[in-house]
């Protein structure tokens, strides 16, 4: 237990904890008060430009899987008209290949190695994500947002329990959550939990059920007198999925059920999210909120057989894995007057960068006590790039291949083995397929990137908790041997 509420930084004496504390109740004791920090200055003037936030992931959602990336048959007119309204990453990253760290970095900005939450969580397990770690909801709390989650949650193992953080720790005023994946599966479930109260069986399609609570939130629920901030993480196309009639009928002419029932999902996550739109169009919201909308990892399976039929687009690899295929998602950022409609950008940007540009965009100052390795990707809006301190990387315990860990520098991505004894080179701007190998004719790249690569992933170990040493890559936390056969996980 002596891992689960530990302050981020490795073993702070005294008088680090007392800095800690003290850091803490300066930030609780300004919970009043609202203040540009100086960078933010030219995002926002004063106080009355604060813009809302909505923060939409999908779960399972292949970079390959929106019509307006690229699908041949794959129907998503909200998604695509929200792209045509605003920006299309083209080199857009979850943080890890997996689920709960990619939602833990996007809410902290910090690397999942260093937050704690390094792999997905299974139910009655210690891995969390702990009340020392900071969040975007948190912040904005604080500043004067109200706040709102709704959908996956993800972040716990002891769900609507007392002994670890639930979404109203981590700063959302209101929520609505399943610990995992809806139950039984997308249509009916059973599992949803609002503000602490088990709800029972819903009359609804997940993905509707959850936009319907947002728009219920915004209509009746949230203070009108204060922006706000609505995270709405939905659980397709994750496995199991159900489809509604309505959205199979689209895909009447294909004679795979898998792929019908895939396909279809997508566009049910495609039908809530124009629900959602439609509702901040109706409510005049629109014109004063940025919306992100992107996948916390690549898609299930190995999109011939079944479970999975999503698609990677071609990119190597697939979830669980360091490759393209695992970790570069969709990515759609609509911000009215900051970002240009139909424009796209090649600038490599990271979930953990969602955090440090929800701090810029609302003008409030990020932990000073702490490591942020997400950078605020707002000059991408422009033509720009992220101005970073440290490198994109990734580490993924139940990886299927031997390279588990990845880091990428500008054009450049390594992979590695997790004890980092053995690499591969590539180059992904100019070879995003991944296919050639360039160790032996960069010899000098290949050696500066390896002891990038070995300086950060030391930083980041001595950083976060233990929880991963003692970790048998099924999802206990015992000292069983870490070469154990993985299990297929969230």
């Amino acid at each position: 237990m002596a891992d689960t509420e530990q302050p981020p930084q490795t073993q702070l004496g005294l008088s680090g904890r007392l800095l800690h504390q003290i850091a803490t109740l300066i930030i609780i004791a300004a919970s009043h008060e609202w203040s540009i920090s100086a960078d933010n200055k030219a995002l926002c003037a004063d106080s009355q430009c604060r813009p809302n936030i909505v923060l939409i992931l999908a779960d399972d959602l292949g970079w390959g899987d929106l019509a307006c990336y690229g699908h041949p048959l794959i129907k998503t007119p909200n998604l695509d008209r929200l792209a045509s309204q605003g920006l299309r990453l083209t080199q857009c990253y979850s943080a890890s290949a997996v689920c709960s760290p990619s939602r833990s970095a996007i809410l902290t900005g910090r690397t999942p190695y260093r937050n704690g939450v390094f792999t997905w969580i299974p139910e009655g397990r210690e891995i969390h994500l702990r009340t020392s770690e900071i969040t975007s909801a948190t912040l904005l709390k604080q500043a004067g947002y109200d706040t709102c989650h709704v959908g996956k949650w993800h972040l716990n193992s002891h769900f609507n329990q007392p002994t670890q953080p639930q979404p109203n720790d981590h700063g959302y005023n209101w929520w609505l959550a399943t610990q995992n994946n809806a139950a039984p599966s997308h249509a009916f479930p059973e599992n949803f939990v609002r503000n602490g109260q088990p709800i029972g069986k819903v009359d609804a399609y997940s993905a509707q059920f959850v936009a319907q609570e947002a728009i219920t939130w915004l209509k009746d629920q949230r203070d009108k007198s204060k922006p706000f901030l609505l995270s709405m993480w939905t659980h397709e196309p994750h496995y199991p999925i159900k489809s509604a009639p309505e959205f199979k009928q689209a895909y009447s002419q294909l004679t795979d059920e898998v792929q019908i029932e895939h396909h279809a999902n997508v566009t049910q996550l495609d039908d809530a999210v124009g629900r959602l739109l439609r509702a901040l169009d109706e409510l005049k919201l629109s014109d004063n909120t940025l919306v992100v909308f992107t996948s916390d990892n690549g898609p299930e399976g190995d999109g011939i057989k079944s479970p999975g039929r999503g698609s990677t687009g071609g990119l190597r690899g697939r979830k669980r894995s360091v490759y393209e295929g695992g970790i570069r998602v969709p990515g759609i950022v609509r911000w009215p007057g900051k970002t240009k409609p139909g424009s796209t950008s090649p600038s490599p940007v990271i979930g953990s960068d969602i955090f440090a540009t929800v701090c810029a965009a609302t003008g409030v100052t990020p932990p000073q006590d702490r490591v942020i390795d997400g950078g605020n990707f707002a000059p991408v809006f422009t033509g720009g790039s992220v101005d970073r301190a440290r490198p994109l990387y990734w580490r993924c315990v139940i990886a299927p291949e031997k390279f588990k860990t990845a880091m990428r520098i500008g054009d450049w991505k390594i992979v590695a083995d997790e004890a980092l004894t053995q690499f591969e080179l590539y180059n992904v701007a100019a070879d995003p397929q991944e296919k050639q190998e360039l160790s032996q004719s960069e010899p000098a790249k290949f050696t500066e990137m390896q002891a990038a690569l070995r300086k950060l992933n030391t930083e980041i170990e001595a950083e976060g908790p233990s929880w991963w040493r003692t970790y048998n890559n099924g999802g206990k936390n015992a000292p069983k041997n870490k070469n154990a056969k993985a299990k297929k996980a969230s």
